[in-house]
């Protein structure tokens, strides 16, 4: 991507290197390790600034129609959206001060109008907003509003807290200005505040608007969403007031969701759509014929999540022999076609700071029954709920009968995520009947970094405490180790307490990872420009326009 055509500062510091940036936040020195995270490129095709096409917001004549795997769930409220199609919906509808190239994972000015700015000792940073900035319903954009968004978001209720709980406090310091008071300095304040989309306080101050907020959300991005439903998918429309760098090159955008990967195949191949997500692995080769299939190495994983405070869950060697049971070569030959990796690690092999962890599940049924034995848990039955989603469906049947093997009796109870994670007492992993969950996850729609990542599943209460319910003391570990390492300068030194942590968590295996997939995006290229597949769940359209 060239460097000339990004979009990082759109009034002016076009050409900005990896460097520069850093440099003008004011912490070179202190993120010099993690420089490799930040970069000037954002997502553009090219056409920087101009969108391309004609009508409000650079729209053309055309509709982009797209499919995608996973069904809408939760709410579309910014501060706690985890639904695949939710966050993807997002960063089409939304802006933060920063945000990431979903392509590239590169840092890009959005509604911050310069590169943010640190004291001298990395506590306080400012952020000047974007001028003219506007949501979609015609009211400006103020420093209130950010203010605001980070304050509800802080909140340890909140999906989001975990991501910045480095920040003290945000005040306004001007119409289009905020300034943000850290606990201690963290060097990757740039791009973690791309976690935070800016939304307007007059629409979510009381508990009954961020409701309804969640149901039709109000953004400053370049597309308005029109409709949004877990059946007939979401519909969007060019935002005629948006003034950032990527303009809607489209009239409308139709999103239909589905499950059924013959469905997705079958609306690519018709031209229902022209684009889908999760190209089923037995469909790559043929469907390669006569439209485009990219393959991404991707952080997405299939993971296995136990209920630690139910006997024998509590044991992690029970924990550990369901792993060493699982045969991942034949669950990557069979289901997957070949297009994933076995977990070596937490960390998926294409991530910068990737380290194979001290304990690596590889197939051995003899230990798995070892340690069964050991455990006391020898004919052990149990129901594993799983997620709907076709990675999920076809990985699911190998496991139950690894475990066979082993002597574990296993039922399956298949569900959409919105029943599986919905919360008390209706969620299927928060019944105390719930013992272990296979389904697929993937934070990396937030970020790439391994303190990000790492806080996604085992920091806060979401995951540790709500759903695996982990021994406090375990937890209480991890997040230390997280908190540590968050504010340590030193990359060596900061990388030594990720891969701690890493280890820590292979051991214990409260949810961990069977295997790493690889994303299948298909597209048919003589319909759209300038669209680019990801190596995460969604599908996104910056840039993009139908032909």
């Amino acid at each position: 991507m060239a460097h000339q055509n990004s979009p990082l500062d759109p009034a002016g510091l076009r050409g900005t290197s990896r460097r520069q940036f850093l440099k003008y936040t004011g912490v070179l020195a202190a993120a010099a390790g993690i420089a490799t995270s930040v970069s000037a490129c954002g997502p553009s095709s090219g056409t920087s600034g101009s969108g391309g096409g004609g009508g409000a917001n650079g729209g053309g004549s055309a509709t982009i129609d797209a499919t995608l795997a996973f069904q809408l769930s939760g709410t579309l409220d910014p501060k706690d959206h985890s639904s695949a199609v939710a966050t993807a919906a997002n960063q089409h509808v939304f802006e933060g001060l920063i945000d990431l190239d979903p392509a590239t994972h590169e840092p890009y000015l959005a509604l911050a109008k310069a590169q943010p700015k640190a004291s001298a000792d990395g506590l306080k940073w400012t952020v000047q907003l974007r001028d003219g900035a506007v949501f979609s319903d015609g009211s400006a954009v103020t420093g209130e509003d950010v203010a605001w968004s980070f304050t509800r978001a802080l909140d340890p209720a909140t999906l989001m807290s975990q991501f910045i709980s480095f920040i003290k406090s945000v005040k306004a310091t001007g119409k289009d200005s905020a300034e943000f008071t850290l606990k201690e300095p963290f060097p990757l304040f740039p791009t973690r505040i791309s976690v935070i989309k800016i939304v307007p306080k007059a629409k979510t101050t009381t508990a009954a608007q961020a409701k309804k907020f969640g149901d039709s959300p109000i953004g400053s991005g370049p597309w308005v969403l029109d409709s949004a439903d877990a059946n007939s998918g979401l519909t969007f429309s060019a935002n005629p007031k948006y003034n950032g760098a990527h303009k809607a090159r489209a009239k409308k955008m139709v999103w239909h969701t589905t499950t059924q990967d013959a469905t997705r195949v079958a609306d690519l191949q018709s031209g229902r759509s022209q684009a889908i997500e999760a190209v089923p692995y037995v469909n790559v080769k043929q469907l390669s014929k006569t439209k485009k299939v990219a393959e991404k190495q991707a952080f997405n994983q299939i993971f296995l999540m136990f209920n630690c405070s139910a006997k024998p869950f509590d044991d992690k060697r029970v924990r550990q022999a369901l792993h060493y049971a699982v045969d991942t070569d034949a669950i990557i030959r069979t289901a997957f076609q070949g297009h994933a990796s076995a977990a070596q690690s937490y960390l998926d092999e294409g991530n910068a700071d990737f380290q194979k962890a001290s304990t690596v599940y590889n197939h051995d049924p003899a230990k798995a029954k070892k340690l069964l034995a050991a455990a006391g848990a020898t004919n052990l039955k149990l129901e594993l709920v799983t997620t709907d989603s076709g990675a999920v469906a076809a990985t699911a049947p190998l496991i139950i009968d690894a475990w066979k093997q082993v002597g574990v009796q296993a039922t399956l109870n298949t569900a959409p995520s919105s029943s599986v994670y919905a919360p008390a007492p209706d969620g299927l992993v928060s019944k105390p009947s719930f013992r272990a969950l296979l389904a697929s996850g993937d934070p990396t729609v937030y970020g790439v970094d391994v303190d990000l990542l790492l806080r996604w599943f085992y920091y806060g209460a979401t995951w540790p405490t709500d759903r695996f319910r982990w021994q406090p003391a375990s937890a209480k570990k991890v997040a230390n180790w997280l908190d540590q390492a968050a504010k340590e300068t030193d990359k060596a030194k900061q990388k030594a307490l990720w891969m701690k942590t890493i280890d820590f968590i292979a051991d214990e295996a409260p949810l961990y990872p069977v295997v790493h997939t690889k994303m299948m995006t298909g597209w048919d290229d003589k319909k759209l420009t300038g669209f680019k597949p990801v190596s995460m769940t969604g599908l996104y359209f910056l840039d993009t326009k139908p032909v």
